[in-house]
């Protein structure tokens, strides 16, 4: 099987698959997801950021 063989059946079952999930999902489930989504990520930067600030004064209060 060719290169070009293999792009054109990933690309098929991909937006095949991307179509038929889309007809079957409400759009009211698809902007819950993204709120979710939104919410997970602010979430999980602010824990990444609190983390970090919390390692660093950790580390100059027994470190330094």
């Amino acid at each position: 099987m060719n290169h070009a063989q293999q792009h054109s059946n990933l690309l098929g079952t991909v937006s095949g698959t991307v179509l038929t999930v889309l007809a079957n999902i409400g759009s009211a489930d698809i902007s819950k997801t993204v709120v979710l989504a939104a919410i997970g990520a602010v979430v999980s930067f602010v824990v990444s950021v609190s983390l970090k600030w919390i390692v660093k004064q950790i580390k100059n209060k027994f470190f330094s």
